[in-house]
């Protein structure tokens, strides 16, 4: 397929594996850009996102602006960080399987270090007033900014009535203490049924298989019964997440809630918020929260197999389905699908939002930061990790001024 450049001049598309490998650069430029964005992305994965496309559309040339576009659609069909998985997406263009794989190792781990170290630090002196009145300051922040998440992707979401009732309802439920899993993947498939049975479409679509095995995931690695800590349960716990987490990285904390908080107790509310907290303040991928959590829970081993089980899916999707992003774009079937997925993980985002709002807001300071951040947000477009900068350096202030 042949595509505009400046000039009036036209460059083809790869359309064979020979015409892919030409395009293809060294190893270590692909690690050199991973890390890069691993020190230095900061604020999201929608900040995240626009680096990299600075970097590999704009600055390096590596790929087009339309092949980016269909990468970054293809992020949204399936469950995984989109950011980490537009980085591996890059890396396996530019590399092949080993760019796939340092692409994605190279921006998790700095991300993942600098958590590790915040969380021994964290475990060995979370508890003196400094650390306490850090952390005092950031909480509120993030309720901020998983609002101000809330209501960009609630835009894009919730394209009519139905699918804003169906995440009305999966508020709902949720607070009501059904099970995320069986909420999300019943708002998508019903969603999915409603639309593609409105649609009428003439021809058969077998693509709708492709999410037969996450819906088994989803149902058989569920962890009902409380259970003391092991490596394995905690493993398979992050290792699930990472398979059936839709939209950002923020509905983590609805699985992260149930899991270790409601149904094992391993974390506490004020536990998982500080986790958050650490997440937003670093840079680099929201799921190294993972790694936070990990060794607060296991120690090292903990936060080794927590970063792993919750990135892993990524690695294998993207290299399994990337053969098959131009049928998924296309299919109405997983289309509706994904818009019942979308609206259900915005439902659970809102619902503990709420819930972890009453943990953050504890006075009049705190309160005042989560106004101020909110209108900075939305007013000034301020980027987040800024403003997670300026909680923790008010709570500070606010501290040697009211020891």
């Amino acid at each position: 397929m042949a595509t505009p450049l400046q000039g009036g001049k036209q460059r083809m598309e790869p359309t064979t594996e020979e015409e892919i490998q030409d395009e293809r650069g060294p190893l270590y430029e692909v690690a050199g850009l991973a890390i890069k964005l691993g020190f230095t992305a900061f604020g999201g994965p929608a900040a995240h996102i626009a680096m990299l496309h600075d970097e590999v559309v704009k600055r390096r040339k590596w790929i087009d602006e339309q092949r980016f576009l269909d990468l970054l659609g293809a992020t949204n069909l399936i469950p995984g960080p989109n950011s980490t998985e537009m980085v591996i997406h890059v890396g396996h263009i530019r590399a092949g399987y080993a760019g796939l794989v340092v692409a994605g190792v190279g921006f998790i781990l700095p991300a993942a270090t600098i958590v590790l170290m915040l969380a021994w630090l964290y475990v060995n002196y979370g508890t003196t007033p400094t650390a306490e009145w850090l952390l005092y300051g950031i909480k509120p922040v993030i309720i901020a900014i998983v609002l101000h998440a809330l209501w960009s992707l609630g835009q894009k979401a919730i394209k009519g009535s139905l699918l804003g009732i169906v995440g009305g309802v999966v508020f709902a439920l949720y607070l009501a203490g059904f099970d995320e899993l069986l909420l999300l993947f019943a708002a998508g498939i019903l969603v999915a049924i409603i639309q593609y049975s409105r649609q009428r479409s003439a021809q058969s679509n077998n693509q709708a298989t492709l999410f037969l095995p996450w819906l088994t995931v989803a149902t058989s690695v569920s962890l009902a019964q409380i259970v003391p800590v092991s490596l394995s349960s905690l493993f398979l716990i992050f290792l699930k997440i990472g398979a059936v987490l839709y939209g950002s990285g923020y509905v983590l904390l609805a699985f992260l809630h149930n899991d270790l908080v409601v149904n094992l107790g391993w974390l506490t509310d004020q536990q998982l918020l500080d986790a958050v907290a650490i997440g937003q303040f670093t840079p680099g991928p929201v799921f190294t929260t993972a790694t936070f959590i990990g060794f607060v829970v296991a120690g090292w081993p903990g936060a080794i197999l927590a970063t792993i089980g919750i990135f892993l899916p990524s690695f294998l999707f993207v290299a399994v389905l990337n053969p098959l992003i131009p049928r998924l774009r296309n299919s109405a079937l997983a289309a509706s699908l994904l818009d019942g997925v979308n609206v259900a993980s915005l439902g659970l985002m809102a619902a503990v939002t709420w819930q972890l709002g009453q943990a953050a807001i504890q006075d009049w300071l705190t309160g005042l930061l989560m106004i101020v951040s909110t209108v900075l947000l939305f007013r000034y477009k301020i980027n987040s990790a800024w403003l997670v900068l300026g909680g923790a350096l008010v709570a500070l202030l606010y501290q040697l001024i009211f020891p």
